[in-house]
């Protein structure tokens, strides 16, 4: 297995940090931009995509700030690799970002941004913005 090198993305979305910080850190929230469902038990997410499930552990969370997550299979594997979702608010123009930072294996690294390119597309459909 090759190694996962570190990338980070991002975006600015015109809402809230409290409405935002809703759709990345609920099940409810998630399943509408990021999985067609999620399910919550204890501290770890199942995301499930056509059919198919995929887990992550909830590593940390700050309300309103951000949460990260850990691929159960990546854990399995001893990786140390996680997906956090953080949003920072800009002193001056007051701009919500939200910044992804994820793994992803040099070859699938185009592909990986790509995805959160079009899912974070989904989001602010979602959101309006």
């Amino acid at each position: 297995m090759s190694q996962k090198e570190k990338y980070q993305l991002e975006f600015v979305i015109k809402t809230s940090t409290k409405v935002l910080y809703n759709m990345l850190s609920t099940p409810s929230g998630l399943s509408e931009w990021f999985a067609d469902d999620v399910n919550l038990r204890d501290d770890t997410f199942t995301f499930i995509w056509d059919g198919a499930e995929e887990e992550a552990r909830k590593l940390s969370a700050k309300s309103g700030e951000s949460i990260k997550f850990q691929w159960i299979e990546d854990e399995e594997e001893g990786l140390k690799t996680y997906f956090e979702l953080k949003i920072v608010v800009d002193d001056i123009t007051k701009d919500v970002a939200l910044i992804v930072t994820d793994f992803a294996e040099e070859d699938e690294l185009e592909e990986a941004q790509l995805l959160w390119e079009n899912q974070v597309a989904e989001l602010m459909h979602v959101l309006g913005c």
